[in-house]
């Protein structure tokens, strides 16, 4: 027995393997930092990436880096930055996609001109203005946003207008003052967020919309809170024809009457760009359908939208006057107003001069047979109307009639809407057939175009 255990401990490879059993049993190396591995010690490079990334605010470093350090970079920085650090530093659409994500969830690009950048300072200043309350916000959140987002923003939709907040005090004072001399009154500076100090200094701005009214308004509802004032209107008048870039202006559902529609046309007449002018749901009459005549004879417009209204006959003269000499607009839309005949008539023997409209929509506008046969006369000479719509009108049994006879002389409209207007249905499927051939023929012509090119 002793022979063989001095022969084991003879043998080396024996001897040493016992030795590191007792080894392991006598004591285990413990990192301090149980986490720490060799295999992930990160790069020098990676360091310095991350030092940047978390002083950026402190130091922001961008440019100098290596295209490929500056993609680390982007994809690790916050979204939460400020704007004053990242607005006219970093272009990356990524980076921007994540600040639009992060603050409003999934959005539609493609209606921002597939910018995310520009998406998120269009949204960013509008609810900066939908969030104005006049005397009370410093107008210094909108003028120091300029710097940052002037170089991005072309379209504004401004879906409120918040009036200046009534002290409760001063309204009781005044209700129980019957008499009293208004001149030492100390009402608001103004009624709405004044335009002016904003528009000439977007240099890119080429859309508009605007609203005077209150979003989820409640209990406190009043009629005050929808009311565009005439000094509102003067304010926004100014601040429209120094904004040189504009195309598409639209103020709607904003009670814009005869005085203001006329003040605005006004300082829009001669305006270098304005393509697009709206001014839908509002309390616009005659008189200011004769403004809105003059500014299509001293522009170049190529779409106006002047539905529900309150243009009569003379007011629809006097456009129609200004539409017979026209040669840039493609679009009119004269809905829910109250022509009559007197007006209807009048537009139809527009048509026989006008040679570039292409749309028109009378619909709701109490026209009768009297405006079918005009129209009938012009649709035989009229080469280039392609859509009209007649829709909730009177036209009548024989008014069907006469419109179906000028439609069988017309090639080129390809959309007649004649629902609701008591025509025969034998008129409407007639002038339906009429259609399809026109339709037909036009989808011919667009295929053979490129072959002649």
């Amino acid at each position: 027995m002793a022979e063989t255990i001095g022969a084991i401990l003879m043998d080396p490879p024996v001897m040493r393997r016992n030795l590191a059993a007792d080894a392991r049993k006598m004591r285990r190396i413990i990192a301090e930092d149980p986490e720490w591995s060799l295999a992930v010690v990160p790069l020098l490079t990676n360091l310095c990436l991350e030092h940047i990334v978390s002083n950026f605010e402190a130091k922001p470093m961008l440019d100098d880096l290596l295209p490929s350090h500056k993609a680390y970079v982007l994809e690790k920085l916050p979204p939460s930055l400020p704007l004053e650090v990242t607005a006219n530093l970093i272009s990356d659409e990524g980076y921007w996609k994540k600040c639009c994500m992060e603050r409003w969830g999934l959005g539609d690009v493609t209606a921002y001109g597939n910018s995310w950048k520009r998406m998120f300072f269009e949204r960013h200043l509008e609810i900066i203005i939908d969030l104005f309350i006049p005397d009370n916000t410093d107008p210094k959140t909108v003028l120091d946003m300029v710097p940052l987002c002037k170089n991005y923003v072309k379209k504004l939709s401004i879906s409120q207008l918040l009036p200046p907040i009534k002290d409760p005090q001063k309204a009781d004072d005044d209700d129980s003052s019957d008499t009293g001399s208004d001149s030492g009154f100390d009402g608001p500076s103004m009624d709405h967020f004044d335009f002016g100090i904003l528009l000439d200094k977007l240099i890119y701005l080429e859309e508009l919309h605007l609203v005077y009214g209150v979003k989820g308004c409640g209990m406190n509802f009043e009629w005050n809170l929808f009311e565009f004032t005439f000094r509102d209107c003067e304010s926004l008048a100014k601040a429209l024809k120094s904004c040189k870039t504009l195309r598409v202006l639209r103020i709607h559902q904003s009670k814009v009457d005869n005085e203001k529609c006329r003040l605005l046309v006004s300082y829009l007449l001669d305006h270098p760009s304005l393509q697009d002018l709206d001014l839908s749901h509002n309390l616009i009459g005659d008189r200011g359908a004769r403004a809105v005549g003059k500014l299509l004879n001293r522009s170049r417009m190529r779409s106006l939208n002047v539905y529900d209204n309150q243009i009569r006959g003379a007011g629809a003269q006097a456009l129609a006057y200004a539409l017979a000499k026209n040669t840039s607009l493609l679009t009119l839309n004269l809905r829910l107003n109250r022509l009559g005949d007197e007006g209807g008539q009048a537009i139809a023997q527009a048509l026989t001069k006008n040679q570039t409209l292409v749309s028109l929509h009378l619909g709701a506008n109490q026209l009768t047979e009297p405006t079918a046969i005009a129209l009938s006369q012009a649709l035989v000479q009229n080469s280039t109307l392609r859509s009209i719509n007649l829709s909730c009108n009177r036209l009548g049994v024989d008014g069907g009639k006469v419109l179906e006879e000028g439609m069988s002389h017309n090639g080129a409209v390809v959309d007649c809407d004649v629902r609701l207007t008591g025509i025969q249905q034998e008129s409407e499927v007639c002038i339906s057939q009429i259609l399809r051939t026109n339709q037909s023929k036009t989808r011919k012509k667009q295929t053979q175009e490129p072959n002649i090119k």
